[in-house]
């Protein structure tokens, strides 16, 4: 068992999970977790060829950004990236709670925004093909995989926040 426990900053934790799924457990020293992640994130984007749809799509040819990702590997991407990032934010901040002597919530935090991006990023996956971009060249840059998926999350992942937030205010509210 751990000797001493240091603050953690959820935020530098969650930036950490944004580098690389795990690091920001590793940063948490939930050393099990964080090995977890980075093996389960190495096997899927190994998998999927995550790395080579990204260069893909830098390098601008949609064509191949579309024909060397492996769909089936891809979508399981999203949901260890969210998982990461949310289990590194909210441990930190329970990390926290137990230096400073409070009770230890049972309360997550962003959960709304992560399963919005989760579920955004893998909807954004699936249909990034569309006919829908073709008609209006402006949104070219959307028929990329990853790009359409980033943008679909980050907008689902907003949407479920502000909804999650309108749930836990009313709830907090009646309890009142």
């Amino acid at each position: 068992m751990r000797q001493s426990r240091h603050y953690k900053s959820p935020y530098a934790a969650m930036l950490w999970s944004c580098v690389l799924p795990g690091f920001g457990q590793f940063y948490n020293r939930d050393y099990i977790v964080g090995s977890l992640l980075i093996g389960l994130e190495f096997i899927v984007n190994l998998n999927s060829n995550l790395n080579l749809s990204l260069l893909e799509t830098f390098n601008g040819d949609i064509h191949s950004a579309h024909h060397v990702i492996d769909y089936r590997w891809a979508l399981f991407y999203p949901s260890i990236y969210g998982y990461a990032i949310w289990q590194a934010l909210n441990s930190a901040k329970a990390n926290n709670n137990k230096l400073d002597g409070k009770e230890v919530v049972h309360r997550t935090y962003l959960s709304g925004f992560f399963i919005g991006v989760v579920l955004g990023m893998d909807f954004g996956l699936f249909w990034h093909d569309s006919s829908f971009f073709s008609h209006f060249p402006v949104m070219k840059f959307l028929d990329f995989p990853v790009l359409n998926g980033l943008l679909l999350g980050l907008m689902t992942g907003t949407l479920a926040h502000i909804i999650e937030n309108k749930i836990y205010r009313k709830s907090h509210i009646s309890k009142k």
